[in-house]
């Protein structure tokens, strides 16, 4: 190819990857389903989007890379702290179910759909094997799941991918070395092999430590050495056994994420930028390298597999992994309905397949284009009605407000009452011991100090809590912790306004979102409540009382929007209205009578 040819090339790969994201953003759907056509479309009518043309024989070794930097992302996101009782339980039996009867029901299967020989059905086998967090994580957040199912499945796929990862390598090796006869599946290469990706990722864990720890570097050169040190330590795995640089990836982001003695920089903008053009360019460059004339052949037995894997595979793997858990019915029928394949099972059938085909084994030609419709098939079933099977199952998480309010002044106190008069779930964290026994006396469980040790860590997430209200008297704080909160909680963080020139020495400096208006700013708010204002609850079809402004408004459905500075929230029949009524007017009264006691 010209140079012209390979920038264009790389260029309409960029704006692809890019473009079929904020494609599947507007529409609400899951990015994978507009990506993986887009590149099919790309790479059968042009000459250019093609990555054995663009990058040749390094493809594979680039692809690998990106992999590992995808599962320590991944590994970064996973709380050891929630890997207990039946979480931990359902995941164990999942990988365990999942590789064993995944891929026997592929090695049954395939020799008779696709008449191939069994080295081929057993290398394909475990390719499927895998899931992944490219796939699972996106369609959970288009389903929002309960939190029970969505930590087992986030944990099993990126769990799973590391397994299958190592898997795949081994029976490629036992492949080359003779197939699979007996002795030759090497499970002292298998061991051997995650005991290297063990390794790797506790090197890649000390050399983190070393540059996050001791050398103090900031965000910027933080997230620089991570992406160092991961590609460096994957690499090296990788060479001295294929694929263990998955296992040492997301080891490495693992223990990251989980000893105290780091100090991770917050996995903010760039990272997760970075991590998602990843997944695009990958997900559009392997779809390219599938043509048109490789699917025809195979498609319809591939459709009869996929049929066996979704309908019949996968809720026998869920039903024996969460038999005897407390998870529930509708939950463990959820799991048995969510296993999409991903970018490691592209990956390795790109990197093997070729590999396998250019040694002569008959028929492994069809490995890739049977993996790339099988990711296609299960992407589309799984993404187009996950989301209508949760509602069905009721594992959908409630769409009622369950806020949580820091602070315990007066008002503030005064305030979660009428939310909770209003129906509202609030939950409530004060700093000092006098506002901890305000909040108490109120009938208010105060939320324990772990609730904001938690917060704190940029790599937490508040599960549960659906928006964060900042009201205390400190309005540094309250703009300073909306910034740190912003991205571990699941919904918007609200600040209440500082009084006008007395913002505090960061607050008049920080954006975000303001309650209440700049008529009912902090001061105001405080001093309407001291001298006798309350808040009230009545229905939306009542109109409020004069001189009392609307603070909230609680859906019928149980969402809560409040007031802000953007504007007054309007309220819909069935609503209820939380209001701030206006401060009593003085009495004459206690005048009058001292002047008839003292007629001086």
């Amino acid at each position: 190819m010209s140079e012209d040819q390979i920038l264009l090339g790389l260029a309409l790969t960029v704006a692809l990857a890019v473009g079929s994201q904020i494609l599947a953003g507007r529409l609400r759907i899951p990015a994978l389903i507009v990506l993986l056509p887009a590149g099919f479309t790309a790479g059968a009518l042009t000459d250019v989007v093609h990555p054995d043309r663009l990058i040749g024989e390094d493809f594979s070794a680039l692809v690998s890379l990106s992999v590992a930097l995808i599962l320590y992302d991944a590994g970064l996101g996973l709380d050891l702290r929630h890997l207990k009782g039946a979480t931990r339980k359902a995941v164990i039996r999942l990988l365990l179910f999942q590789v064993a009867l995944t891929w026997g029901a592929v090695l049954a299967m395939t020799p008779s759909l696709f008449g191939v020989p069994a080295a081929v059905a057993t290398m394909l086998g475990v390719i499927l094997v895998v899931s992944g967090p490219t796939v699972v994580g996106p369609l959970l957040e288009h389903v929002r799941p309960s939190d029970g199912v969505r930590r087992v499945l986030v944990w099993e796929g990126s769990l799973i991918d590391a397994v299958g990862g190592i898997l795949g390598a081994v029976v490629f090796h036992s492949l080359l070395s003779g197939g699979l006869q007996p002795g030759h599946f090497r499970l002292g290469s298998f061991l051997g092999g995650i005991a290297v990706g063990l390794l790797g990722g506790v090197v890649g864990a000390a050399l983190l430590w070393l540059t996050l720890r001791q050398l103090r570097l900031g965000e910027t050169l933080g997230t620089l050495a991570q992406l160092a040190v991961v590609v460096l330590v994957a690499a090296c795995c990788d060479a001295v056994y294929d694929d263990t640089g998955l296992i040492a990836a997301i080891v490495t982001g693992l223990i990251a994420a989980n000893v105290p003695a780091f100090d991770m920089p917050a996995r903010r903008p760039f990272f997760e930028t970075l991590v998602r053009l990843i997944i695009g360019l990958l997900f559009v460059s392997i779809s390219a390298t599938v043509t048109p004339k490789s699917l025809v052949p195979v498609l319809l037995p591939s459709l009869a597999l996929i049929a066996a894997l979704v309908l019949v595979v996968r809720p026998l793997v869920a039903l024996l992994s969460t038999l005897r858990t407390d998870l529930r019915r509708g939950e463990r029928a959820f799991v048995g309905w969510m296993a999409p394949r991903g970018i490691v099972a592209a990956s390795t059938a790109t990197t093997f397949a070729g590999t396998l085909t250019a040694k002569g084994l008959d028929d492994a030609d069809i490995i890739l284009p049977v993996t790339f419709l099988v990711i296609v098939g299960t992407v589309l079933v799984y993404g187009l009605t996950a989301r209508p099977m949760a509602g069905r199952l009721g594992v959908v998480r409630s769409a009622r407000a369950r806020p949580l309010l820091l602070g315990g002044q007066p008002w503030v106190v005064d305030l979660a009452r009428a939310l909770r008069t209003a129906g509202v779930d609030v939950l409530m964290w004060a700093g000092s011991a006098p506002e901890r026994a305000r909040i108490e006396a109120a009938g208010i469980e105060p939320e324990a100090g772990e609730l904001m040790a938690v917060a704190a860590d940029p790599q937490a997430r508040l599960e549960g809590i659906t928006s964060v209200y900042l009201l205390t008297d400190d309005d540094d704080f309250n703009a300073l912790v909306s910034i740190v909160l912003r991205d571990s909680v699941d919904g918007p963080v609200y600040r209440v306004g500082p009084p006008p020139g007395t913002g505090g020495t960061v607050a008049p400096y920080t954006s975000g979102e303001t309650l209440f208006g700049p008529g009912l700013v902090r001061h105001t708010v405080a001093a309407r409540h001291r001298d006798g204002a309350r808040f009230q609850v009545q229905p939306a079809s009542a109109p409020p009382p004069p001189d009392h402004d609307t603070v909230f408004v609680v859906r019928r459905d149980g969402r809560l929007q409040p007031a802000t500075e953007g504007g007054p929230v309007t309220a819909a029949e069935g609503d209820t209205l939380v209001l701030l009524g206006p401060a009593p007017a003085p009495s004459a009264e206690p005048a009058r009578s001292r002047r008839e006691r003292d007629p001086r």
